[in-house]
């Protein structure tokens, strides 16, 4: 995961527009807990030389991170000392771009479980991506039959992420 993070610098300097680097193995529904310990030495360090090295070379302004995955976990623990998907709340972490800093948006319950007060969904955090790029989220494309698509259906950006807002 480090060398993709270096990877990534590589090409976004070279001018690639797109580029994904993953990390696998968070589906935790046994040992949770050792697991996670695992991933997060692997994520932490290399997410944020990253981020620093994007901002460092003066390309975070122009590029733009995101680290999510595509559930939540379930606050409570299984009987195989894990947990298992829960799409009620779920966190990612979005930077560059347009994006201000040193934000925490939204919140959950003591527990984790529910969302309280203002809710987002996946699909505002895609509506809050392409604004970022410039890309009306709303946009509508035809199919090779000639169905309507949205690019983001149900998502309205989440306007407190945005430095100009």
């Amino acid at each position: 995961f480090g060398r993709g993070c270096l990877a990534a610098i590589q090409l976004i300097k070279t001018g690639v527009r797109c580029v994904e680097v993953t990390l696998q193995g968070w589906d935790t529904h046994a040992n949770n807990h050792e697991a996670h310990i695992r991933q997060n030495a692997i994520l932490d360090p290399a997410f944020a030389a990253l981020i620093n090295e994007l901002r460092t070379r003066k390309m975070l302004d122009h590029t733009i991170v995101i680290c999510a995955g595509e559930f939540g976990r379930t606050p409570k623990i299984n009987s195989q000392g894990g947990r298992d998907h829960w799409a009620r709340a779920m966190c990612a972490l979005m930077a560059g771009g347009d994006i201000r800093g040193g934000q925490a948006i939204g919140e959950t319950d003591n527990t984790a479980s529910e969302p309280v007060g203002e809710r987002f969904t996946p699909d505002d955090l895609a509506a809050s991506f392409f604004t970022n790029i410039g890309i009306r989220p709303d946009m509508e494309f035809q199919t090779n039959v000639g169905r309507p698509v949205t690019l983001v259906r149900d998502g309205s950006p989440i306007r407190r992420l945005f430095s100009h807002d």
